[in-house]
């Protein structure tokens, strides 16, 4: 029970036992006020542990009588499959992979070291080889019915294969005819074209970044396990002098490109799923005027695929007369440039190997000496490439160096 106070008569002209009792008194009112709020948290509940743990004898938990927010759960990202060891993959075209019975034939070189698939998302040509829910590409007539995607990508899963999708980017016809504004123009207004006819989009407009995307997107759902971007670059075949790129260029040049993949990547890698690109094989040792600088780009990919095919360079090119009879030599030289420019990034060196004739008949060694050569580079493995989807099966075993 509180202390009861009995007040006694005081002089009025006796000031200073006055203000004592007074001083007092409040004090006995604070004292009561602070019994008060204590009853009113015990009943809450608010203090029940502390006393408990003080008459069970255990030390109290101050924590209990001011408990601290729960931390929110961090947000767990989807994580892609994993690499192959050492890729070893083929490209399938869109028009491959609809042929009944195609996708099986490829499927079954697994059993010569095959496990990597390329299929493309989008061709060269602007054509998407399945549905998709991008209302562009139906209005330009892009989105096409070549293959059943789902069956595609289970299928191939199903035999322990990794899955690339490859989507060709800025040369699109279909995109830069059904939608004129976002093409590349000529001075007089009319459309760019290459010296083979196809249109080119604006790789400065964002709409054609989202277009791309989109695409790329709804692959990545559907359980593509990379997304590989393809003719990322400005235009190099044809009268580039004629090029007007409509609307106005927000960044230079050289940055417009490791925008993009900046761009894809912010939306892609929430997905669960890989970025790569395509990048051509001279592109390391000089600049071709096409905005491909890989050191630029390698922060926002996982992978650079260097199309280092030896038909392609020309006589004297690394001091070699003619490269394309020299195929392992041309490889290792132009992968040498890449492990230069690309040293400090996380980016992973996976070439794009010749397996095709072009002048020079390749035969199977002239395959597995660039196979070699890739590994003496310490690449990440290699892919081959054959725009008939003809493929040296017996080079995918060529054993690795002891």
């Amino acid at each position: 029970m509180p202390t009861r106070y009995v007040l006694q008569p005081v002089d009025p002209n006796d000031r200073s036992k006055r203000r004592r009792l007074e001083a007092r008194e409040r004090r006995r009112k604070r004292r009561l006020v602070a019994a008060g709020l204590l009853l009113s948290l015990i009943a809450a509940g608010v203090l029940g542990g502390v006393i408990a743990t003080h008459f069970s004898g255990s030390k109290p938990v101050r924590a209990a009588a001011r408990a601290e927010p729960k931390p929110k759960p961090k947000l767990q990202l989807l994580q892609p499959r994993p690499w192959p060891e050492e890729v070893r993959g083929v490209h399938v075209t869109v028009a491959l992979a609809g042929v009944p019975g195609k996708l099986e034939e490829y499927i079954a070189m697994k059993s010569s070291g095959l496990n990597t698939i390329e299929l493309d998302i989008k061709d060269e040509n602007g054509d998407i080889g399945f549905p998709v829910n991008v209302p562009l590409a139906r209005q330009v007539g892009a989105a096409k019915q070549y293959y059943n995607v789902r069956q595609a990508v289970a299928k191939i899963h199903a035999s322990g294969l990794y899955l690339i999708g490859r989507i060709v980017t800025f040369e699109d016809p279909l995109l830069a005819a059904g939608a004129p504004s976002l093409a590349i123009r000529r001075p007089d207004g009319s459309r760019w074209l290459t010296n083979g006819g196809l249109g080119w989009t604006n790789p400065y407009d964002k709409r054609v970044w989202k277009y791309n995307v989109d695409i790329a997107e709804q692959a990545a759902k559907l359980g593509f396990d990379e997304i590989q971007f393809d003719y990322v670059r400005f235009p190099s075949d044809g009268d580039i002098s004629q090029i007007v790129y409509p609307g106005k260029k927000t960044q230079p040049m050289g940055w417009t490109i490791p925008l993009f993949l900046k761009y894809a990547r912010e939306r892609l890698k929430p997905l669960g799923v890989r970025i790569s690109v395509d990048v051509f094989g001279l592109s390391a040792t000089r600049n071709l005027g096409i905005a491909q600088f890989p050191r630029r780009i390698a922060p926002f990919v996982d992978a650079i695929y260097p199309m280092v095919y030896p038909s392609h360079y020309v006589s004297g090119e690394y001091g070699i007369l003619d490269p394309d009879s020299r195929p392992g030599t041309t490889v290792a030289y132009s992968l040498r440039d890449f492990r230069d420019k690309l040293r400090g990034r996380k980016a992973k060196l996976i070439p794009w190997l010749q397996d095709f004739s072009l002048g020079h008949t390749y035969s199977l060694s002239d395959v597995a000496d660039q196979i070699q050569a890739a590994r003496l580079e310490h690449s990440k493995g290699f892919m081959l490439w054959n725009a008939a989807g003809v493929y040296t099966e017996e080079a995918l075993a060529t054993p690795p160096f002891k």
